[in-house]
């Protein structure tokens, strides 16, 4: 397995560096000079050519590609100092770039949104496998009864909705309309600062969101993988010799259900921590997603490389993760 993980991580390197590199060239050889962005900001929209070209030297774009390439990467392992216009900013290692907005370093900006994003992405996942792994699993036992249609049904009523119009409808009748005290107040709160009631009532709305149309897709999954295992000829083997009910639907057939429904969980996972664009922006909550959504905006764009490659980082590392347990869950499956 070591082998295995150390293979992982070498190709998650390459695919890391393939990516940087594609966002880079994006961005270099883009239908507007990557600097017309921050000459406009600093300049308040009276950019003129010769501003432009000033800002183009400082910041490099005149520069060939690999050379100013290569100074990013060497800026994540060293640290760089970067010069916007005539003033100098040093930043340290690791340097993703500064913020043509804010002018501050990116990698710092990054880290303070991360438990925003972390809060949500924890909460909407612990949602989605906390109601969605008991209902599919009830739903498989009656399997063609009323309540089992009634169940599939509406969850696949409630599935067909955009998830961002799914959202903004539970914060406007929550919030808004009905004015729900508990709601009332959405948004990241640190809750070593502004205590940890401030903060779980500031996330909630957010996670009942999430969690809410997220488990109606892991009730589907874990359903259908519920009943497949149950028709598998070890669990008639198991009804023949009197195991108990309870032994042969949640040792035995879902154990083997979980397995696919793992596999997708672990993307997902790694979806939601990449940055909940949507459920960031309706509830006000400051983070990657939100964040990435404003640089994209504001076409502040070494944030738009930072939150890109913070993505992919994560991804790689969730499915890296989800083939290990999915080792552990089914034992026919081994790492090599």
């Amino acid at each position: 397995m070591f082998a295995y993980i150390v293979k992982r991580l070498i190709s998650g390197v390459l695919v890391v560096t393939l990516v940087s590199m594609a966002i880079f060239l994006l961005f270099w050889y883009g239908p507007s000079s990557p600097a017309q962005p921050i000459c406009d900001r600093e300049t308040s929209n009276r950019c003129s050519a010769e501003k432009l070209e000033r800002y183009e030297r400082t910041l490099g774009y005149n520069n060939p590609v690999y050379e100013e390439y290569g100074k990013y990467v060497s800026g994540v392992f060293v640290g760089r100092t970067l010069t916007i216009a005539s003033n100098e900013y040093r930043c340290d290692a690791p340097c993703l770039g500064l913020s043509y907005r804010t002018k501050q370093p990116v990698k710092e900006e990054l880290v303070d949104r991360m438990p925003a994003t972390f809060s949500v992405a924890i909460g909407g996942a612990f949602l989605y496998l906390l109601f969605g792994i008991p209902i599919g699993v009830a739903a498989a036992r009656r399997r063609g009864s009323v309540s089992d249609k009634a169940l599939v049904s509406s969850f696949l009523f409630i599935s067909s909705i955009p998830y961002y119009l799914f959202a903004l409808l539970t914060w406007l009748y929550l919030t808004i309309t009905f004015q729900v005290p508990l709601f009332s107040d959405t948004g990241y709160f640190s809750p070593i600062a502004d205590g940890p009631w401030k903060w779980f009532s500031g996330m909630f709305l957010a996670w009942v969101a999430l969690g809410i149309f997220g488990c109606t897709q892991y009730t589907r999954f874990t359903r259908g993988a519920m009943v497949e295992a149950l028709s598998e000829d070890y669990i008639r083997t198991a009804k023949a010799k009197g195991l108990p009910t309870r032994t042969i639907v949640y040792k035995h057939g879902l154990r083997a259900a979980l397995v696919p429904v793992v596999t997708i969980f672990g993307i997902d996972f790694g979806t939601l921590l990449a940055g909940t664009i949507f459920t960031e922006r309706i509830f006000e909550i400051q983070g990657i997603g939100y964040w990435s959504l404003q640089a994209v905006q504001g076409k502040d764009l070494p944030v738009v490389q930072a939150t890109a490659l913070f993505s992919a980082v994560v991804l790689i590392i969730s499915n890296l993760l989800v083939d290990i347990v999915y080792s552990v869950l089914d034992p026919r499956v081994r790492l090599s």
